[in-house]
């Protein structure tokens, strides 16, 4: 017998897998997505998520082995953590809290992911700021069985470039595939919204949707102010739009909220702005679309233009989408600095999977499988779940990514534009002046704020408190403080991310 031990996701092609494994289509949601999980695992066994599309991690009993297998998908759009404990258990689940909860956690910092944190803004790899936790980490299964672990690997991102198809039969596959997937994000019954911003990929999950009404954040600074774009586009298609408005006030009240319920501490400053979005959408629907993977799988990001230029130094320096601090500033600011902990270690292993393909390949691909995983589908989780939120990414599909392996990287990014192929794919459904717009980000105005001493007193306060005294030093990153705000606003970041990191832990080892 198979018990359904633990369960986080949606899986998109649920009548596919109903009719092939004999379930019946009148059942709940729940009810049909646990028998799809226990019959794949019946039919398939450890090769079950090959037949599955959506996001999902879960863990499965078997009683006659007496065997547990848990599983995360291929993306690791949802997360899964496990913890040996000292008396030979194994504890796991898709939050942090929830393990910690259970009998023979201890709970200890693993500092030496602080030294990687204030370089990438996020925990990439499988160790966590919790000794002895670990995350399982996309494309993978576990088997815990008579007291023994074991972790596989049943996928792994591949990319086979095929150069014999034109620009504009890539972009009709595309278009078909998505045509394809969007029936399946969500029921008839299903009520749905969707995210808007001012860029592409959330414009054509729109255009291809059948949502109503959609969701954008704003700020009355206007040039980080994306709402107003995003209300033009859907004035064009039809839809509705609401608009959440960010106050300072309100983006620094909630961050100890947002790094409580992430659980780890997360340095992207759109994080904050995201959890707010999250609540607001909350109160009128628990549905909601949103367009990541498009980014890492499409060449979307303005660095990639320098691919070529980087060629293989990449694998010297480049370990995703953010590297803010070197090792030199980080041994001068930490009281405990090991040389032996360094981010490139995280991609070296990507770098040889990705022998003797193309530099923008070899980019893309290390942002899918660290900065993905450990970023942005992190934040979409977390903040989702506390809002009580249920976000639905039509463009983080396998059928998707199998498009994106095999295009070649100048139909992703030319010296003009980036994302060549999708933006032209979306232009099927979109305005050209929409479908080709200039990528904006989802950019926040915490580099302005923070230097304003009207909101910037928590700041202020951890940068001179015990905890701060507890692992850095204090006149080092006072002096980095300072500076920003004297003018060198490129320290912003790494202000934001010294201080994402104190409040995540008074949140985790001094309130709690």
């Amino acid at each position: 017998m198979i018990k359904v031990k633990e369960y986080r996701g949606h899986i998109r092609n649920w009548e596919e897998l109903c009719e092939r494994l004999e379930i019946s289509l009148d059942l709940t949601r729940e009810e049909r997505e646990e028998q799809i999980l226990v019959k794949a695992y019946e039919t398939w066994g450890n090769e079950m998520a090959d037949h599955m599309h959506g996001m999902f991690a879960f863990a499965l009993w078997d009683e006659e082995e007496q065997k547990l297998f848990c599983l995360r998908d291929q993306f690791g759009t949802k997360p899964f953590y496990y913890y040996e404990t000292a008396d030979g258990n194994l504890l796991y689940g898709t939050t942090i809290r929830g393990i910690m909860e259970q009998p023979g956690f201890v709970k200890e910092l693993n500092e030496e992911m602080l030294q990687l944190y204030l370089s990438l803004t996020y925990v990439a790899g499988e160790n966590t700021f919790f000794r002895g936790l670990k995350k399982l980490l996309p494309g993978r299964y576990l088997i815990w069985q008579n007291g023994r672990l074991s972790v596989s690997r049943y996928w792994m991102p591949e990319f086979h470039p095929d150069k014999s198809r034109t620009l504009e039969q890539w972009a009709d596959e595309i278009h078909r595939t998505v045509g394809e997937i969007m029936p399946e994000v969500k029921t008839k019954e299903e009520y749905a919204e969707s995210f808007l911003s001012g860029g592409v990929d959330s414009s054509y999950v729109l255009a291809m949707s059948d949502v109503e009404t959609t969701d954008s954040c704003g700020y009355e600074e206007e040039r980080f102010d994306e709402s107003g774009l995003a209300k033009q586009t859907a004035d064009i298609l039809g839809r509705k739009n609401l608009r959440c408005l960010i106050t300072p006030e309100e983006y620094f009240g909630i961050v100890p909220y947002v790094m409580y319920n992430m659980e780890q501490p997360l340095g992207d400053a759109s994080a904050i702005a995201f959890a707010i979005a999250c609540r607001e959408t909350a109160k009128h629907t628990k549905i909601c679309y949103s367009g990541e993977g498009a980014d890492e799988f499409f060449g979307g990001y303005n660095m990639y233009r320098n691919a070529e230029r980087y060629g293989e130094n990449l694998k010297t320096f480049y370990v995703g989408n953010t590297n803010i601090m070197k090792e030199d500033e980080k041994k001068r600011i930490l009281k405990t600095y090991d040389p032996d902990v360094l981010p490139i270690e995280l991609a070296r292993g990507i770098y040889e999977e990705t022998e003797g393909l193309d530099p923008l390949t070899k980019m893309s691909d290390v942002d899918i499988q660290i900065w993905l995983e450990g970023d942005i589908y992190l934040n979409v989780d977390k903040m989702s779940l506390a809002a009580g939120l249920e976000i639905r990414m039509p463009l983080t599909d396998r059928r998707i990514f199998d498009i994106a392996s095999r295009m070649p990287s100048e139909y992703k990014v030319n010296e003009e534009q980036n994302k060549v192929a999708l933006r032209t794919a979306a232009a099927k459904v979109l305005p050209e002046e929409i479908a080709f717009r200039k990528k904006l980000g989802f950019i926040v105005p915490i580099r302005i704020w923070m230097a304003d001493e009207r909101y910037n007193a928590d700041v202020r306060r951890l940068f001179a408190s015990d905890i701060a005294e507890k692992f850095f030093h204090i006149d080092e990153i006072q002096a980095i403080f300072d500076e920003y705000v004297g003018g060198n606003s490129d320290n912003w970041r790494k202000v934001w991310t010294i201080y994402t990191f104190l409040v995540w832990y008074e949140e985790y080892f001094v309130k709690r």
